[in-house]
């Protein structure tokens, strides 16, 4: 259940290195504006022309430098095209053209991204919102609990929509009103029509890798 939160928000520091990893057209950014997820162009387009008009895929040496920084845990073959920048609430899916087979999600804390992949390409992105600091999001890999459509939070008093519940104690990816300025309980906002879209796709036991842009997973 987000909340209304004044102090000053971790993922908002500008990144660098190797952090600078393309997925979603940005999930990893440096941040020109405190309120706006900034998107960097260009980081992973060039080193492989896109496969379709609106996806790009991305080069071994990226994939491989992204493992070793412990950002992703099993290969990516393509990402969608996004705006350079993209608002609180704005979400893109589209997996037209591509394959069944294993989905996972990878959330970045830090950018503020969700990306969901089906049989190695990205099928949909989301701005989200996450964890205040006095209840962090968790950090790993978690498998997706269960699925919850119409679920209430019997804590917070509040409904949830189209939950995936990630751990015992509540953590979950949940249908949320994503904008500046607020928060959650730990759990992963994320804008209504995307958590409906995720909520279909997903199924239970698929993993969702948690990041925070810098840590190793």
């Amino acid at each position: 259940m987000p909340r209304t939160v004044t102090h000053s928000r971790k993922a908002w520091r500008a990144l660098g290195g190797t952090a600078f990893f393309l997925l979603g057209g940005m999930t990893a950014v440096a941040l020109a504006d405190p309120r706006e997820p900034q998107g960097s162009p260009g980081v992973a387009q060039a080193a492989v022309p896109a496969v379709a008009s609106d996806r790009i895929a991305l080069s071994s040496a990226t994939v491989h430098q992204a493992y070793a920084d412990g950002l992703i845990d099993r290969p990516i073959k393509t990402v969608l095209k996004t705006p350079d920048r993209m608002h609180y609430g704005d979400y893109r899916w589209d997996d037209k053209g591509v394959p069944q087979g294993e989905t996972w999600i990878r959330v970045d804390l830090k950018s503020q991204i969700l990306s969901v992949f089906r049989s190695g390409h990205e099928i949909g992105t989301a701005v989200i919102l996450y964890g205040a600091d006095s209840v962090p999001t968790p950090v790993g890999k978690f498998p997706v609990l269960a699925k919850l459509k119409d679920h209430r939070s019997a804590t917070y008093d509040a409904p949830m929509p189209d939950t995936l519940r990630l751990t015992a104690d509540g953590v979950s990816i949940h249908a949320s009103n994503v904008r500046w300025g607020y928060a959650t309980h730990g759990c992963i906002g994320v804008p209504a029509e995307f958590a409906a879209k995720l909520f279909d796709a997903a199924s239970v036991g698929d993993e969702v890798l948690i990041v925070d842009g810098a840590s190793r997973a």
